[in-house]
Order: C-alpha cells, then structure tokens, then sequence
C-alpha cells in the first residue's frame, strides 16, 4: 500500500506498454476518416449508376476491365510483400529491405499502368467531362492513385530510414497501414466502377 501524507495518498504510477504505437493509432484514424470519404464517393456513384437508362452513357469507351485485371494482381502482391517486410523486419532486415522495395515497385508499377490506361480512355474519349461516368471515374480513381501516391512516398521514406538502420518498428507499421488501405481499397473500386 503506499504511504500516505496527510489527506494526499501517493499512488504508485505504472508504465504500461500502450496496445498500439501512437503512429499506428494516427495513422488508423487518419484511414477511418478516407474510408468515409471513399464510402460516400461509392454511395453517389452507384445511385447515379442505378438511376441511368444506359450504362455507360453512349458514346463512351467501357473501361478496361481485364486489362487492369494484371494492375490488380500488382498492387495486391505488393501488400504481400509488404506483409513479408513487415513480418522479417526484427529478424532478417536485409530481407525485410528487399521485400519493401519490391512491394514498392510494384506499387510503382500500378500507378505507372494506371497512367497508361488514363492515356487510352482520353484518347477513346472518356474525359472528365464527357459524361457523369467520366467525372466519377477520374475523381473516384484519381482520388485512389493520389493516396497510392502518397503511400509510395510514406514506403519509400520508410525504406529509406530502413537502409540507414534508423527504421523503428512502429513507423514500418504505421506506414504498413496506410499501404494496406490502399491496397484493400482497390479490389472494391475495381468492381463497383469498372464492373
């Protein structure tokens, strides 16, 4: 029991380990409030969808459905190896370094194809005011590559300070969870507006 002075008891204080890094808790709000954004974005692109007598609007290219079939599979082995980085990083570094770079290469690649294929729909005619589908999809996956964009910065910063061995293990995974939401966001985009 500890000691008491007068009427003011002494109460012995406990470090505790906190249950997520406060990065990790950052970074966990920071993708709630996108999740959000991204729910509503979804919302009124499928009302709008639904409500349409024809879809896609005439005159319109349909969007590349298989062709970005392979884009998927790369963003999606690229949380893989993520996965892989993450797990190795305490035990084999040099392994976990080669695992995030190439999670992030093909990262890189899904950005680099996706500007591709924006290349194809401008030239086919789908722009973002050609017609309500054009406007969604440039807003919706533009919106997805900016966040890819910025989860390839966060990664390569990540890799960086790895390289230099002033990576800590809460920053990978603060930086693992914004990666993983983008990453876990695609499939959805993928079927709503490309479907």
């Amino acid at each position: 029991m500890p000691p008491s002075y007068g009427r003011v008891r002494v109460v012995a204080e406990s470090h505790r380990q906190p249950l997520l890094a406060n990065g990790v808790m950052g970074m966990l709000i920071f993708v709630m409030t996108e999740l959000m954004l991204f729910a509503g974005l979804i919302s009124a692109f499928s009302i709008v969808r639904a409500s349409a007598i024809l879809w896609p609007p005439p005159g319109q290219p349909r969007l590349p459905f298989e062709e970005t079939a392979l884009n998927t599979a790369a963003l999606l082995a690229s949380g893989v190896l993520l996965f892989v980085a993450r797990r190795s990083f305490s035990r084999q570094r040099q392994r976990a370094g080669r695992a995030l770079l190439a999670s992030i290469l093909l990262g890189a690649f899904f950005v680099a194809f996706q500007g591709v294929e924006w290349v194809g729909l401008i030239r086919d005619g789908l722009t973002l005011t050609s017609s309500t589908l054009g406007s969604f999809f440039y807003l919706i996956i533009g919106l997805h590559a900016l966040h890819a964009i910025a989860g390839l910065a966060v990664l390569s910063y990540a890799w960086l300070r790895m390289r230099q061995g002033w990576l800590a293990s809460s920053q990978l995974a603060a930086a693992g969870v914004f990666w993983y939401f983008v990453v876990g966001l695609w499939p959805v985009l993928y079927l709503v507006v490309y479907l």
